[in-house]
């Protein structure tokens, strides 16, 4: 599927990749919740940024059992080049050098979108909704080569077993606690949501299997606002690919309208979002009508076995959207 894959080269140290490098600084990366450790750099007059891969640092990799530095194999596959050229993934280098790597990324800060929760522009709004159906139609028919994100390793990293986990270090980073409270609380604020989705915490496979029936795309992961920027062309810039895998591309579109609801321009709904993805989709020749009810349907259901706990943890209105559909989306399984 696709064109044929370039593999990247991967220095074998990570001084290595930095020879020549000036002005090396820690950076904090305000929109970063796994705990990651970044640089900003400057070589040859370019500035770039590093992020560090440890399973040590970053409670996601854990979570996601992220065992091969999927952020690394993308880039030394040829993986990131299956995006469509509407979406820059900013990569410039990697290096592995035993259980240590990194990844090195031209430095893109100034056209990120930025923190808070302003709306987005409409147009940088939609721009994304449609460069994300043109990534998934692009790679219709995506399966795994290398060993990426399983797919039922996206329904399993915020669940309560990972909370267990991450308490028993102490909690590192603030997220999983977090998520100790919001699901503490669901049950009580979602009761019908709970009936269908405190099961599929425990065992995701009736999930996972009703997803794999469906056309599958490559996932870079993690769609949210400090993921993404925009250049003057137009461009989408999409950087920290740390949960890349194959799966139905409308999980990708849900985990987007799930994590950057605030950010929604006045007046453009969740309902208008989806429409405008399946929109692009058909333009673009993908027939969505023999799977696409199925398909969101069971986006929906997967949206809140993953951020349950955080819409628990918000408004009764919010909370309400994803669990009604989820509930119908149950239906599906």
């Amino acid at each position: 599927m696709g064109p044929a894959l370039t593999p990247r080269p991967v220095a074998a140290t990570v001084d290595e990749m930095l020879a020549g490098a000036t002005d090396r600084t820690t950076m904090h990366a305000a929109d970063s919740k796994s705990g990651a450790r970044f640089e900003r750099v400057t070589i040859d007059g370019e500035r770039y940024v590093v992020k560090y891969l440890s399973r040590d640092d970053d409670w996601i990799m854990r979570a996601t059992g992220d065992l091969a530095y999927r952020p690394l194999l993308v880039w030394q596959t040829g993986l990131v080049d299956l995006a469509p050229d509407c979406i820059d993934h900013a990569y410039a280098g990697a290096a592995r050098d035993g259980t240590r790597a990194a990844i090195l990324l031209h430095d893109v800060g100034e056209w990120l979108i930025p923190e808070g929760d302003a709306p987005l522009p409409l147009d940088v709004h939609v721009g994304f909704i449609e460069h994300l159906a043109e990534f998934h139609a692009a790679t219709l028919g995506f399966t795994d080569p290398v060993g990426l994100c399983p797919l039922a390793n996206r329904f399993s990293e915020f669940s309560p077993a990972v909370v267990e986990c991450e308490a028993e270090l102490g909690f590192p980073e603030a997220v999983p606690r977090v998520m100790r409270d919001g699901w503490a609380r669901f049950p009580e604020r979602a009761p019908s949501g709970a009936r269908v989705v405190v099961p599929l915490l425990e065992d995701p496979s009736p999930l996972v299997s009703a997803l794999e029936t469906l056309p599958t795309s490559f996932l870079q992961g993690d769609w949210k606002m400090g993921n993404l920027g925009r250049h003057a062309d137009g461009r989408t810039i999409l950087v920290d690919w740390a949960n890349p895998g194959a799966g139905p591309g409308v999980i990708e579109l849900t985990w987007y309208l799930a994590l950057n609801q605030a950010r929604l321009p006045a007046g453009h709904t969740k309902g208008d979002a989806i429409e405008t993805y399946r929109r692009t989709l058909e333009r673009l020749g993908v027939d969505t009508t023999p799977w696409w009810d199925r398909a969101i349907g069971l986006a929906f259901l997967g949206a809140l076995v993953q951020f349950g706990w955080e819409k628990a943890l918000g408004d009764d209105g919010e909370l309400a959207w994803w669990e009604v559909r989820a509930v119908a989306g149950a239906d599906q399984l």
